[in-house]
């Protein structure tokens, strides 16, 4: 029995994979994607040698598309998008790593003051400091 047009299965006929493809081709348009044999592929819940061997005609279509440079999309791209959104982080991380090593400092000139405060404070009020007099004997 031969066919004008070739159906892959009993209940997936070449219309629907056409139909598949457009849609597919308009969906890697509005992404600024490529389309691919693969994506179709999955869409359609079949395996890629049966399709590549029953559709050779519209396998070849992705192909050609992938092949040639995409129209990029009016405005800023996703990466665009994303460098921006990153942008204001990566500056409020630069500035406190930037504050970072004076902090560090202030806090170590603390605690150095705290402890002589301490050792003062100690010889103020004549206590004994019960570590000290152990490392005595």
């Amino acid at each position: 029995m031969v066919r004008d047009r070739p159906v892959i299965s009993a209940d997936l006929p070449e219309a629907l994979v056409r139909k598949r493809k457009a849609e597919l081709i308009e969906t890697c348009r509005q992404t600024n994607t490529q389309p691919s044999v693969r994506d179709l592929v999955r869409q359609l819940g079949l395996s890629t040698t049966t399709f590549r061997r029953r559709l050779p005609d519209i396998v070849r279509e992705p192909g050609i598309l992938r092949s040639t440079p995409s129209v990029p999309a009016p405005g800023p791209s996703e990466h665009d998008r994303l460098v921006s959104r990153n942008a204001k982080p990566r500056r409020r991380n630069q500035e406190l790593t930037s504050e970072l090593a004076p902090a560090t400092a202030q806090i170590q000139h603390l605690a150095r003051t705290t402890a002589e405060l301490y050792e003062v404070l100690e010889n103020v009020s004549k206590i004994t400091n019960v570590q000290s007099k152990m490392s005595l004997r």
